[in-house]
């Protein structure tokens, strides 16, 4: 045992880490500013701050009920959360090694062994005489045996202490992804509910339009059968409401789409889930801003991907480990003994102690071969950190552009319905008079209509807009959320 001792002390002072040093990758250039929206950076969020709960921007109790569904019921964040758990459970498991293996085991054992012969026996009585009869000889014995044995791997090139560590960024990395796949699904259910939303207010506009065109159709037929006008006339007001109507069931089909994407978001059988329309409520949120420096901390992928990072550097550590040996400290104590009482007798007791070691000696290149390997994956995770990096300053500034430009689109188109819908009155009324033919009161009635789905599709896309720049900065968060 005295022996041992100094072979155990001189593992434990070898020990040493054969990973690189890890450093977050670098050469992403960040701007002072977003090209699109100079000086936008009102918010000092950290990836750990509160995102909130963003959607109730839009200030819309169903909406709100929808969204917090998906945490819960959504099959694909259900996923995430199933990863990211076996992820957590990895990381015990990989611990775990780090410290001896114990065992023990107890057994008890009866025997009993029999043997039969005859034996001649004389006995007295009345008379002189003799008896041959047989006898059976039983003996029996008991063992009993426990013993307590243990196992340990010193971690002497950092092998297992890589594995805990990579584990660990695999697990933070599969915590990035189901927030991504949380953020993911909510953006796509809001998206999916405005644009079902403003379905319902063209269905609105449709169903009013439907009923002005049929109106103007029995005018039309009117002014026919009394002869001031030509049949044609009647044509092209029973075309202008026919169109109107086939648009109308179109709606109907756009939004059973709408409907049934969202069930499935919302994690609902599509066949018994329905939305009843509501009166359109064109709210346009204004987004927080952001600064470029915090983008990096607050968009979950972006996370995710430089924890991938983090774990392909220890793998490099864990590959290069396997150039040097493995050694296993290794004990064992046992006692047996006829009765029970007798394992707890130090002359009964044995133990040992023992020191084992294993090195490849020669493989042909095969861990040279998976340490290249090892370093051509973390140049892979840098690569895809980086790409997506750039990925997430595209979003924002795309999604930026789109919020300022579609503003000034939307107060347009505002407009151009406003004007296109008083030079649709002022044709009805002159064709009324006679003083127009109906020709211009469908040029009339079609730019109107035109003009006014127009409008309603512009706030639309401000929303829609409203809601991938909320993802493109990884998700509202309260201003006076604490970072932790």
């Amino acid at each position: 045992m005295k022996r041992a001792l100094p072979v155990v002390s001189a593992l434990l002072l070898a020990g040493c880490n054969m990973a690189p040093t890890y450093r977050p990758p670098t050469n992403v250039t960040i701007p002072p500013s977003f090209k699109e929206a100079p000086g936008w950076g009102v918010a000092q969020p950290s990836d750990a701050a509160a995102r909130g709960e963003w959607w109730a921007l839009f200030n819309d109790p169903t909406l709100d009920a929808l969204e917090r569904k998906v945490v819960v019921t959504n099959q694909n964040v259900a996923a995430a959360r199933g990863a990211y758990e076996a992820a957590r459970a990895l990381v015990m498991v990989q611990r775990s090694a780090l410290f001896p293996t114990v065992t023990g085991s107890a057994s008890g054992q009866h025997s009993q062994a029999f043997s039969g012969g005859t034996a001649t026996s004389i006995g007295a009585g009345s008379g002189n005489g003799a008896g041959v009869g047989s006898n059976t000889v039983t003996t029996s014995g008991s063992r009993y045996a426990l013993s307590i044995g243990a196992s340990w791997e010193p971690d002497l090139w950092g092998r297992l202490g890589n594995a805990v560590t990579q584990a660990k960024a695999n697990a933070q990395a599969s915590a990035g992804d189901l927030a991504n796949a949380t953020l993911s699904a909510q953006g796509e259910l809001a998206t999916n509910y405005v644009e079902l939303r403003g379905i319902d207010a063209q269905i609105v506009l449709l169903d009013a339009t439907i009923k002005d065109y049929q109106r103007a159709l029995t005018i039309t037929t009117n002014k026919y059968k009394a002869g001031t006008v030509a049949h044609s006339d009647v044509y092209q007001a029973q075309t202008s409401l026919s169109n109107a109507i086939a648009s109308r069931q179109d709606l109907d089909r756009q939004r059973a789409v709408l409907e049934h994407a969202i069930a499935v978001l919302a994690g609902e059988n599509p066949s018994t889930f329905t939305l009843p329309p509501v009166a359109w409520q064109p709210t346009v949120p204004a987004v927080p801003g952001v600064l470029p420096s915090t983008l990096l901390e607050r968009r979950p992928d972006v996370a995710a991907a430089e924890r991938r990072v983090a774990a392909a550097n220890a793998n490099i550590g864990i590959q290069r480990a396997a150039y040097f040996p493995q050694f296993t400290l290794s004990g064992n104590a046992g006692t047996s003994g006829s009765k029970v009482s007798q394992l707890f007798s130090a002359a009964t007791s044995l133990w040992s102690f023992g020191l084992s070691g294993l090195m490849t000696l020669l493989d042909f290149g095969a861990r040279h071969g998976q340490v290249l390997q090892a370093r051509g994956q973390y140049d892979q995770a840098v690569a895809t950190y980086r790409q997506t990096t750039l990925t997430a300053f595209q979003q924002v500034e795309d999604n930026l552009a789109a919020t300022r430009s579609l503003a000034d689109v939307t107060k347009s188109r505002a407009d151009a319905a406003e004007a296109a819908t008083r030079a649709e009155t002022i044709a009805n009324n002159q064709y009324r008079s006679g003083l127009v033919d109906y020709s211009e009161v469908i040029v009339a009635q079609t730019t109107a209509l035109s003009a006014r789905q127009s409008q309603i599709q512009a706030v639309i896309n401000q929303q829609t807009a409203a809601i991938a720049l909320v993802q493109a900065i990884g998700g509202e968060w309260s201003a006076a959320a604490p970072a932790k």
